[in-house]
């Protein structure tokens, strides 16, 4: 089993940044695929962006150029920087550990709120 721990998100004015950090509780092996999605106060979980094993990255196209997402395998650990919030990015931040079973796993979720 993995175990995901998502941190830093917060309270930031519009324009401003956040650092997400996604900590996996053991080593990633294999083919796989880490990701970010986000989920707003009632609307469905949405993808934000992926990294595979590869380093091959995926962004959905409302946060290209504004979203950097990274890895660290020795850490075990996804990051995903977020440059030019705006308000339409508020919602609870879900890290996501994609297998090569199929299987996924989630963390807790973190929040993220942008004022105007």
């Amino acid at each position: 089993q993995v175990e995901l721990v998502e941190s830093g998100g917060g309270l930031v004015q519009a324009g401003g940044s956040l650092r997400l950090s996604c900590a996996a509780s053991r080593r990633l092996g294999g083919i796989n695929t880490m990701g970010w999605y986000r989920q707003a106060p009632g609307k469905q979980r949405e993808l934000v962006a992926t990294i595979t094993s590869g380093i091959s990255t995926n962004y959905a196209d409302s946060v290209k150029g504004r979203f950097t997402i990274s890895r660290d395998n020795a850490k075990n650990t996804v990051y995903l920087q977020m440059n030019s919030l705006q308000p339409e990015d508020t919602a609870v931040y879900y890290c996501n550990y994609h297998n090569n079973y199929g299987l996924d796993y989630w963390g807790q979720g973190t929040q993220v709120t942008v004022s105007s």
